[in-house]
C-alpha cells in the first residue's frame, strides 16, 4: 500500500490533521460511516473487525512515519471506537425523529468522554506497544460507551 493510502487510512481521510481536536473530528468520520451502514450490520460488523486489524497494522507504521507514539494525527482508533460504541444499538426511529439524533449524539459524547478521561484500565491499554496500544484503548472506550448507551436505550 502506498504511503498516501496509509496516511489516508490512519488519519481518517486526513481529519487527523485538524488543527483543533483531531480525535473529535476523526470520530465524526465514524459517525458518518455508522449513518451510512447502521441498517446493514452484516456489512458494518465485519468492516469494524477489518478496520481494527488494519488499524493495528497501519497505526504501528504511522508511529514510525510521524515519529511519535500514538500521534494525534492517527484517528482510525477513534473511528473504530465510535463504531464499537454503536454496536448492537438498534435504532428503530426515522432519521427525521429527534430520538434518532439523540442516540447518535449520545454515542458520540459517551465515546469521547471515555476516550478522553480514560478510566477503568483504558489508560493501561494505551501503554501496549505499537498499533495495538493505539487501537485497544479506544476499543475499550467504545465498549464502555456501548454498555452505557444500551442501558440508556432501555429507557428511551
Amino acid at each position: 500500500m502506498s504511503t498516501f493510502l496509509k496516511r489516508l487510512f490512519v488519519t481518517g481521510f486526513f481529519t487527523g490533521y485538524a488543527p483543533i481536536a483531531p480525535g473529535t473530528v476523526g470520530t465524526l468520520v465514524g459517525v458518518i460511516i455508522y449513518l451510512l451502514l447502521y441498517r446493514f450490520p452484516y456489512i458494518l460488523y465485519p468492516m469494524v473487525i477489518l478496520l481494527f486489524i488494519f488499524g493495528v497494522k497501519y497505526s504501528s507504521w504511522a508511529e514510525t512515519y510521524f515519529r511519535e507514539k500514538d500521534s494525534n494525527k492517527i484517528v482510525i482508533d477513534e473511528i473504530v471506537g465510535y463504531l464499537v460504541a454503536m454496536a448492537n444499538v438498534r435504532i428503530n426511529y426515522s432519521c427525521q425523529d429527534l430520538k434518532f439524533w439523540i442516540v447518535i449524539l449520545s454515542g458520540f459524547l459517551l465515546f469521547r468522554f471515555f476516550d478522553i478521561i480514560k478510566p477503568f484500565y483504558i489508560n493501561d491499554l494505551q501503554k501496549l506497544k505499537g498499533g495495538l496500544g493505539v487501537m485497544m484503548d479506544d476499543l475499550l472506550a467504545g465498549v464502555y460507551a456501548n454498555l452505557i448507551l444500551l442501558l440508556f436505550m432501555m429507557f428511551l
